[in-house]
C-alpha cells in the first residue's frame, strides 16, 4: 500500500499580520462586550446609537476583525492587506490613539494621579492597554516595502520601494509598497547619487552583503524559487570611490547625515520619457544603503 506523506505545514508570509490584527481587534471587542456587560445593555445599545465616536468603533472593529480583501501570499510578504485597508486602519488607529490618550490625560488632570492609579489598577490596566493596542495597529500598518532585499534573488527594498530585477528577460518591476509603478527594461534604468549620497554611503563588503541577504533567510518559500538566479557579483572597488569616515559625515548636501538616492530610467525609445525619475528617497537605515548600492552594481552588471 502506498503510504500517504504528510504534508510539510509552512506559514505563509503575512498570515501573522493578519492574525496580530485579528486579535487586536478581538481584545478591544471582548472589553468592549465586558463593560456593557456591567451596565444596562439596552441603556448602553441606545448610548451607542447617539454616539459617532462609538460608530467610528464599530467601523473599525469590523475591519479590524473581517479584514476584508486581505489575503496572505507569499510574494507580497509585508502586504497581506489591500491598500485601502491598510490605509484605514492606519487612520482610525490614529483617531483611536489620540483620543485615547487625550481622554486619559484629561481624566488625570482632573482626578489626579493617585486616582488615575487606582483606576488603572481597577480596570486590570485597561486604561494603558488601549492606547498601546491602538498604536500597534498603527505600527503594522506602517508604510514599507513589499519585501526584504535579498542580493542572490535580486530583490531591493529601499524605504518604501521595493525592485525586483529579472536576469533572464532584462526587465525590471517598481513597486511603491503594495502599488506597482511600472516595468522597465534593466539596461536603461541607472542609480544617481546627488549631492555626494554615494560618498555618504558606507561601503558593503561582498560576503557580508551576500550573507546577509542569503536565500535561506527569505521571507517564504518563493525564495527558494527565486533563489535560482545565479547571485550579484558586487561591482569592482575601482568603480565605487572608498571615502573615510570624515569625507563621509561631512559630505555636502547629505542632510543630517542621510543621503539620497534616485532611480532613473532614460529610454531613447519613448519619446518624452528620457531622464525620468522612477522614485528618488533619503536612505534612512543602514540596509537601505546595502540595498541601494546593491542595485547600482546589478544594474550595471545587466
Amino acid at each position: 500500500m502506498a503510504r500517504s506523506r504528510p504534508t510539510p505545514t509552512v506559514a505563509v508570509p503575512g498570515a501573522g499580520t493578519m492574525f496580530a490584527l485579528r486579535a487586536i481587534g478581538l481584545m478591544i471587542l471582548a472589553r468592549w462586550l465586558f463593560s456593557m456587560s456591567q451596565m444596562n445593555f439596552i441603556a448602553a445599545l441606545e448610548g451607542m446609537a447617539s454616539s459617532p465616536w462609538a460608530c467610528i468603533n464599530l467601523v473599525f472593529l469590523f475591519l479590524l476583525i473581517a479584514l476584508p480583501g486581505a489575503k496572505a501570499r507569499v510574494e507580497r510578504p509585508f502586504h497581506p492587506l489591500p491598500q485601502w485597508l491598510r490605509q484605514a486602519l492606519r487612520f482610525f488607529g490614529l483617531i483611536g490613539c489620540l483620543f485615547a490618550l487625550w481622554s486619559i490625560g484629561a481624566f488625570v488632570w482632573t482626578a489626579g494621579w493617585r486616582r488615575a492609579v487606582h483606576t488603572v489598577a481597577a480596570t486590570n490596566g485597561w486604561l494603558v492597554a488601549a492606547p498601546a493596542l491602538f498604536a500597534a495597529v498603527v505600527w503594522i500598518c506602517r508604510p514599507r516595502a513589499l519585501w526584504r532585499t535579498n542580493i542572490a534573488a535580486r530583490r531591493f527594498a529601499i524605504g518604501r520601494y521595493a525592485v525586483s530585477i529579472d536576469s533572464a528577460t532584462r526587465t525590471t518591476v517598481v513597486w511603491l509598497e503594495s502599488r506597482k509603478l511600472g516595468q522597465y527594461d534593466a539596461r536603461e534604468l541607472s542609480v544617481r547619487w546627488p549631492r555626494g549620497g554615494q560618498a555618504a554611503a558606507s561601503p558593503v563588503a561582498p560576503a557580508a552583503s551576500t550573507s546577509q541577504t542569503s536565500p535561506a533567510s527569505g521571507d517564504g518559500p518563493g525564495d527558494a524559487v527565486l533563489a535560482a538566479t545565479p547571485p550579484v557579483v558586487d561591482a569592482p572597488s575601482s568603480s565605487v570611490p572608498s571615502v573615510p569616515a570624515a569625507g563621509a559625515a561631512a559630505a555636502p548636501g547629505a542632510a543630517h547625515g542621510r543621503p539620497t538616492v534616485e532611480l532613473l530610467w532614460d529610454s531613447p525609445a519613448a519619446a518624452g520619457h528620457n531622464r525620468q525619475t522612477v522614485f528618488r528617497v533619503r536612505l534612512a537605515t543602514e540596509s537601505d544603503r546595502v540595498a541601494a548600492r546593491a542595485l547600482d552594481a546589478a544594474l550595471k552588471q545587466v
